[in-house]
């Protein structure tokens, strides 16, 4: 293998076709940051379109806004602008709450369509939240449903039978970076009579997806990772238009009725993805995400997951290269193809090797119980970038840096 040198991956930046959108971001300076498949940073259109909102929407026209500003309708405008990103179409996606409460929705209202099934097909290594979400869905229905959590992501289909109500999927896995085959599990899903609920949290905005087409049921999903829309940023949810009009779900609230503000005493559900809205949307989350969205407007998803794959093949050669004999142990998929945009590696001393990388600022994460989660993000990380933060992990592992007892002391976040 050809030594890779810094030169050349200049370079590459240099002829990158999503280089422009670096300028996008806020991003702090002598900081590399490998922590956008968990928050994304700051777009610089996000801190005008807030104190455009705060000082003009809010402050000058005060509750006129909602008329005046469109607010009310923040909830569908912006689930029809991720709606391209999902291969869904308009109408089919709403933001609202947060993904483990749109997870409960779209769960419960699989279970309601299919109530005289027995089973819930998932995977132990799925979100925590989203198994946490599944088991109290089925305290709540009395236990009603056996929840299978499976280890075999190879046959996976041998799970899947008749008696199968609903199979709930991550696309991405959150700890290896691993692929799901959307497709071929929605098929043979379909094909046995159950529906599917799929997690796209770690795949929209770095994946090309076709959810309409291929007939996936209901998706949630978050919009702080690599949609950019900040911390307890609003989740979104799918549902395909063929159940829209036939699927209820349980937290009727005001503003999922047909007619909100007729104030009848008794509730009647919209016909449309208007059902999925409970409480009143949090109007300067929802502009940090609209805002957020905006860069997306004229992006190629193919081109985002072409520089992911490239950077994250460079991220793993590099390794190979510079840090190879220091115990680092791949633990994402070898084939790109079956990998998300962001790269783990496991080490008997993960933990305190992220704290001395995050000091030094090359910002990962830690995931239990010895996992090093590097999220690889290209509308701003360059090729360069992945060399400097190989580069210093080399240094850090070369000094015993690591070793320092103020980089074994656990954060609450890791």
């Amino acid at each position: 293998m050809n030594k890779i040198k810094l030169a050349d991956l200049k370079h590459l930046d240099k002829q990158d076709p999503l280089s422009k959108y670096r300028e996008e971001f806020f991003l702090p300076k002598n900081t590399i940051y490998f922590d956008g498949n968990s928050l994304g940073p700051v777009p610089t259109k996000t801190i005008k379109n807030l104190n455009k909102t705060i000082n003009e929407e809010w402050g000058k026209d005060l509750i006129n806004s909602w008329n005046k500003a469109n607010w009310i309708n923040l909830p569908q405008t912006l689930g029809d602008k991720i709606a391209p990103l999902l291969g869904a179409k308009s109408g089919e996606v709403v933001v609202v709450d947060s993904t483990s409460l749109n997870l409960f929705k779209v769960l419960t209202s699989a279970l309601r369509l299919n109530k005289n099934r027995k089973k819930v097909v998932s995977e132990s290594t799925n979100f925590p939240s989203d198994l946490y979400i599944l088991e109290g869905v089925n305290g709540m229905l009395n236990n009603h449903y056996e929840c299978q959590l499976i280890d075999d992501d190879i046959n996976f289909e041998k799970y899947i039978d008749s008696s199968t109500a609903v199979v709930m999927l991550s696309h991405i896995n959150y700890k290896t970076g691993r692929i799901s085959d959307m497709k071929k599990i929605t098929d043979y899903a379909h094909q046995q009579g159950a529906l599917v609920v799929w997690d796209l949290s770690h795949s929209v905005g770095v994946i090309p997806m076709d959810l309409h087409n291929i007939g996936v049921d209901f998706a949630v999903g978050c919009t702080y990772k690599h949609l950019n829309g900040g911390p307890g940023a609003p989740g979104f949810l799918y549902v395909h238009s063929d159940l829209i009009e036939i699927v209820s779900q349980p937290l009727s609230g005001w503003l999922g009725h047909s007619d909100p503000f007729a104030f009848e005493t008794k509730y009647t559900p919209a016909n449309n993805i208007n059902k999925f809205i409970c409480g009143t949307p949090s109007i300067l989350s929802y502009k940090a995400v609209e805002s957020a969205l905006d860069i997306f407007d004229e992006i190629s998803l193919e081109q985002v997951r072409e520089k992911s794959i490239q950077l994250s093949e460079l991220f793993i050669k590099l390794i190979q290269q510079e840090c190879g004999d220091f115990g680092f142990e791949l633990f994402s998929p070898i084939d790109a193809a079956h990998r998300g945009s962001q790269i783990s590696y496991k080490h008997e001393n993960a933990y305190p090797i992220m704290q001395s990388l995050i000091s030094r600022g090359i910002i990962g994460d830690y995931r239990e119980p010895n996992i090093l989660r590097f999220g690889i993000s290209p509308l701003y990380m360059r090729h360069e970038d992945v060399w400097s933060a190989i580069i210093c992990l080399k240094n850090i592992m070369q000094s015993n840096e690591w070793d320092s007892s103020n980089f074994k002391i656990r954060n609450y976040v890791t």
